[in-house]
């Protein structure tokens, strides 16, 4: 992790002396103003302001990897009774910040999450499992460090509160004496529970800096995993990187393009209930990856009158590469939607 975060904080120095030479003012009431709709935490506000928030985050995913090559299904039936074949990520997030002091900004986030899996069996049989319901919620403190001519920096330190299930459960097919039966409410695989049942504390930090047309930011983050769950398993720690631009095309419109890596190490433990032979996903050998994203956004920013602060803001990611540990299925594309609403900017 420090081979990477130490270029990442050089590369927030080097961009702040370079915006600090400029003169102007740093603004963000324009479209480019913010980071792009997907990453959380990216900005700061002033004592008594407000900000509301809603936004749809969607993850698809086709086929399975090992490593970083495409894994057929009859390679994975020469181990496994169950092939993953297609998965849905859905998740929206609720979230209001509130700024006490001109340091301080107080953020919470809730999310409602569902998921729904395809699999298909050694003998043919198609199935869906799903589940949905609340998820963690994330309580964070940004705490500004510095704002000066162009640029911006400051500091977040969060805590993600185990709400969400990780009891959720499905009625899936499963091969006995070469019959096949459907064996009821049995326990689903870690990626369709909505939440990880430990208090995982998370530390980040985001630069963003700007000129009259253009604007930038990076943001290192790391989430640790606390203890283990009443499952007895925990998820693995993440190291989380983005960096982006943006481009202010008029006062309402804005393009922005990004780069985001994501390290995510295995899961330790085990749920009693999920057979490692049954299928990959329930084998924890069959956890832990790295990837990297690009992704493309449009931003909507209304500048003035009764709608002044309302943005909308739609962001596409594309994985460009993804090395999993074990056998994993394949992401394929994300998306998230939002909009934000400011009160006192």
């Amino acid at each position: 992790m420090k081979n990477l975060i130490l270029p990442i904080l050089g590369t927030i120095l080097l961009c702040s002396k370079m915006s600090s030479a400029q003169e102007l003012k740093c603004v963000f009431d324009r479209p480019d103003g913010y980071a792009p709709i997907s990453v959380m935490g990216d900005h700061v506000h002033h004592k008594g302001g407000w900000m509301f928030s809603v936004k749809n985050m969607s993850m698809f995913m086709n086929g399975n990897l090992s490593a970083t090559t495409d894994v057929s299904n009859e390679t994975i039936y020469a181990n496994h009774m169950v092939a993953p074949q297609e998965m849905q990520m859905s998740m929206t997030m609720l979230g209001v910040m509130y700024a006490p002091t001109n340091y301080l900004t107080l953020m919470a986030m809730g999310n409602y999450t569902s998921n729904s899996m395809d699999l298909r069996t050694k003998m043919g049989t198609d199935f869906t499992t799903q589940s949905a319901g609340l998820g963690d919620v994330q309580i964070t403190a940004l705490v500004r460090i510095l704002s000066d001519n162009r640029q911006s920096i400051h500091g977040n330190i969060g805590i993600s509160i185990p709400s969400g299930s990780i009891h959720q459960r499905g009625d899936t097919p499963m091969m006995m004496m070469m019959m096949m039966m459907m064996m009821m409410n049995t326990q689903l695989a870690y990626p369709m529970q909505l939440g990880s049942g430990t208090w995982d504390p998370s530390i980040a930090i985001t630069y963003v800096g700007q000129t009259d047309k253009f604007s930038w930011g990076v943001q290192p983050s790391y989430k640790f995993r606390i203890g283990e769950n009443s499952e007895s398993y925990t998820f693995g720690n993440q190291l989380n990187a983005v960096t982006w631009g943006a481009m202010k095309l008029s006062d309402m419109f804005s393009l922005s393009a990004s780069l985001t890596y994501t390290q995510t190490d295995m899961i330790s433990g085990a749920d009693a209930d999920l057979n490692p032979m049954m299928m990959p996903l329930f084998n924890t050998m069959n956890s832990g990856k790295s990837q990297l994203d690009a992704g493309l956004g449009v931003n909507f920013y209304v500048p003035s009158g009764k709608l002044k602060n309302f943005r909308v803001g739609i962001e596409v990611k594309l994985p460009v590469y993804q090395d999993v540990t074990g056998i994993q299925m394949k992401n394929t594309f994300g998306g998230t939607l939002g909009i934000q609403y400011a009160i006192g900017h």
